[in-house]
């Protein structure tokens, strides 16, 4: 059985420099590095609850030219073999399609994985905007994400 663990410096590294270079690629409208970091079979569900494959979010990335800027929080990258499952804050700002901007925040799961060349990519994405907690907090709940290993 293989089991979940927090990634070590060296993976979380690893990781991160995906996470800036996707950001980066995003920003700067890179097709070659989007099409690097993107494993073929990516699912990618935008905010609203869009589904786009890999070459569909290539095309909305390059056509549309949506992303000004892209800031993520502390990240929790949890380890299985050679997936890795990163959750955490992002906070997009947005260009509309009338030429305005708005702002995003979510909360963001990713799922990467190594590659048969050793490489991390992006296999999976969602992002759920940050909306009114009715419940409000349970009282075990604090305003950190887990840390803990499974």
């Amino acid at each position: 059985m293989t089991h979940v663990t927090i990634a070590d410096d060296a993976t979380r590294g690893e990781i991160l420099a995906l996470e800036e270079r996707r950001r980066q690629a995003l920003l700067h409208l890179d097709e070659a590095a989007l099409r690097d970091i993107y494993d073929e079979a990516l699912i990618h569900i935008h905010a609203p609850g869009l589904t786009h494959t890999k070459e569909q979010l290539i095309e909305h990335a390059l056509t549309r030219s949506p992303y000004l800027d892209m800031t993520r929080g502390e990240l929790l990258i949890r380890v299985i073999g050679d997936v890795a499952v990163v959750t955490g804050p992002l906070t997009n700002r947005l260009r509309n399609p009338d030429g305005t901007e708005r702002t995003v925040n979510g909360q963001v799961t990713q799922v990467v994985r190594r590659d048969d060349d050793g490489r991390w990519r992006f296999l999976s994405f969602q992002m759920t905007p940050i909306g009114e907690e009715v419940w409000g907090k349970l009282a075990s709940e604090s305003h950190t994400p887990a840390t803990q290993e499974n």
